[in-house]
């Protein structure tokens, strides 16, 4: 066992209130690796782990072997509620949900604005695949697909809130694995019909909200294709700003 391991196992057993020693490393790698670990892909581990205040015993941390010989540390949903609750600054969190999107707002204690990230079904949810044998292996965005996205937008809002980085949940740690992490969606930038897609979209975002989505709903798969995620974002962004300002103008009309 090489030293920086022994001491970050040390460093690990101390926190937990454990005894430390060559069996805790042996329990370790077979609770908290997928697969055979190298030293220095469980010192890797382990660092995070003290990092975070996170135990791997009770599965809030572990970790797949990637491509490159490194690792993906994979943060679990009580894990990432852990270090969310831990946080000093944290105030608090709020979630808005429908079937087609979710909103998480974090607050905290040193701000006067809410973190708040939105996070959209069609862009999140990963489809039932096939085995070899030829039968439908369905997962949790097929079981829990709302709970599933309310985790997705916890997740990011917490990474914005608070800077965490270098972690994963369990669903884009398999999509890393896989090499299948999608890459930004700018839209189909030479179809003719984009420019006035958008115009439309713009015109529904600055009725509100609710306007946008409807518009969005109304559009087929690909017609959201050649808007992109980026100018759909930007969109909705633009319909919340429009609800504000009458917010405002309201209040000031009293």
């Amino acid at each position: 066992m090489s030293t920086a391991l022994s001491n970050m196992a040390g460093k690990l057993a101390e926190r937990l209130g454990m005894d430390a020693g060559d069996d805790l490393v042996g329990v370790l790698k077979a609770t908290a690796f997928s697969g055979e670990a190298t030293d220095a892909q469980f010192t890797a581990l382990l660092i995070v782990a003290n990092q975070y205040g996170l135990n791997p015993f009770t599965k809030e941390i572990y970790a797949f072997p990637d491509k490159q010989n490194g690792i993906v540390p994979v943060v679990g949903v009580d894990g990432w509620a852990r270090i969310i609750n831990g946080h000093d600054q944290f105030d608090g969190m709020e979630f808005e949900q429908d079937i087609e999107s979710c909103t998480c707002k974090i607050y905290r204690k040193d701000r006067n604005h809410p973190i708040s990230v939105t996070e959209w079904m069609d862009e999140c949810k990963r489809e039932a695949f096939k085995s070899k044998s030829g039968y439908e292996v369905k997962g949790p965005w097929q079981s829990h697909p709302k709970r599933m996205l309310r985790h997705k937008a916890m997740i990011q809002c917490a990474r914005l809130a608070f800077g965490f980085a270098g972690i994963y949940d369990k669903d884009e740690a398999e999509r890393v694995i896989e090499g299948t992490t999608a890459e930004v969606n700018v839209g189909r930038e030479s179809d003719s019909r984009r420019p006035e897609l958008i115009s439309k979209g713009e015109d529904a975002a600055k009725s509100g909200a609710e306007s946008f989505k409807a518009f969005w709903l109304g559009l087929g798969n690909e017609e959201r294709q050649i808007i992109g995620v980026i100018e759909k974002k930007r969109l909705y962004e633009l319909s919340l700003k429009s609800e504000s300002a009458e917010e405002a103008e309201f209040t000031e009309a009293e």
